[in-house]
């Protein structure tokens, strides 16, 4: 890791380790902030970005567990707004009537139809440019309203394609519990696992150890095509990402597929409390089946293997919210059947791997990276287990 950062790669970086519960590496190499020469501290705060998911799914499924939803239910029973959702069906056609609805199931699993601004694969990701899904001053319901109104990019179920679905299961979550989505998480994951720094705003006296953002500029004109290029240039600059990831918006910006901020200890111990089955520090989130239901494969076959954008994950399936690893030779790395996690686009990554009882988290801030920097630090905790 100080070699990244020796390279210029990057500015700071952050990983820890834990086995069996116990935390076995926890190091910080590098600067938290390259212009105020702070340095990278174990409790800096990241934008954890899509990191942010299995949160919000994980939320979500404590009112499955109370039998307020089931899986293969339409979104259009509690979202009304999806009851009329038509389907993009080439330049020059009209717009096309699903061949069956959004399920809530679809939406874990990336199979809704929906799509991201950044990908540009379908025309749709420009629809959603122009609708400023991005504005961080626009309310949760808001986003889902307006994503409700554009069509689908694909029919449902047929094709894995990452989106904004977990932003729609995020307002779900506000629709059923009647509260905000950032005071559930409060309710059901932060507060119950001492997550105390982790939230969609930073506290004023806390804004000091937010981890500076680097990489290209080009990264905010939201084009995956130029987001690539401007990583392959290698450029590591000062990046303000505040207007769509801010430190101080408490009353608007709460958002299912990105959004928190957290440090690597408070991840920790999520994904700790996932290790074991839905449970930390005499606090149970979920039962255990439940959370064997989370990271089992839901994808059939023919939808495998996957890719987000250009960047193709083979040896995985995907569960409630997270990737699963079917194949580890696949994968071209060293694991184990069962591994789950997922990543941030801001260089952050997590995995749990229940067979060797082991937690990786990976923390830094760069938009957006192609090395290999999270597969080095993976595979060098995995070549240090011998036992």
């Amino acid at each position: 890791m100080q070699a990244y950062v020796d390279s210029g790669k990057f500015a700071g970086i952050s990983t820890l380790l834990a086995r069996r519960g116990q935390i076995v590496h926890f190091e910080q190499v590098g600067a938290r902030d390259k212009t105020t020469r702070a340095p990278m501290s174990a409790d800096t705060i990241f934008r954890v970005y899509s990191m942010t998911k299995p949160v919000v799914c994980t939320a979500l499924m404590t009112l499955y567990e109370e039998g307020r939803f089931h899986l293969f239910e339409p979104v259009a029973r509690f979202l009304p707004a999806f009851a009329k959702v038509k389907v993009w069906a080439g330049d020059g056609k009209p717009l096309a009537d699903p061949v069956r609805p959004v399920l809530i199931r679809d939406l874990f699993t990336h199979t809704s139809g929906l799509t991201y601004n950044f990908l540009e694969d379908t025309p749709v990701s420009a629809m959603y440019q122009d609708a400023d899904l991005g504005n961080a001053d626009r309310s949760l319901q808001a986003i889902v309203n307006e994503l409700a109104r554009l069509p689908l990019a694909y029919q449902p179920g047929t094709k894995w394609h990452y989106s904004m679905s977990i932003d729609v299961l995020g307002h779900l979550i506000e629709v059923l519990s009647g509260q905000p989505l950032q005071d559930f998480l409060q309710t059901r994951i932060f507060g119950p696992l001492g997550m105390t720094n982790t939230g969609f705003s930073v506290r004023e006296s806390d804004r000091s150890r937010v981890a500076g953002m680097y990489g290209h500029p080009d990264i905010l004109l939201n084009r995956f095509s130029g987001i690539i290029q401007a990583a392959a240039e290698g450029r590591n600059l000062p990046v303000d990402v505040s207007k769509t990831y801010p430190t101080g918006n408490t009353t608007t910006f709460a958002r299912g597929g990105y959004g928190l901020f957290s440090t690597a200890t408070d991840y920790f111990r999520f994904a700790q409390m996932l290790l074991n089955r839905g449970a930390l520090s005499g606090e149970r989130v979920l039962g255990p089946k439940i959370v064997d239901l989370m990271h089992t494969n839901h994808l059939p076959p023919s939808l495998l293997p996957f890719s987000v954008g250009v960047i193709p994950l083979p040896g995985y399936g995907f569960g409630l919210g997270s990737r699963v690893l079917l194949d580890v030779a696949e994968s071209a790395l060293p694991g184990s059947a069962g591994e789950f996690g997922w990543a941030g686009a801001a260089t952050t990554h997590y995995w749990v791997d229940p067979k060797e009882e082991l937690i990786g988290i990976f923390m830094s801030q760069f938009m957006v990276c192609l090395e290999p920097v999270s597969k080095d630090f993976q595979l060098l905790a995995y070549q240090a287990l011998i036992s």
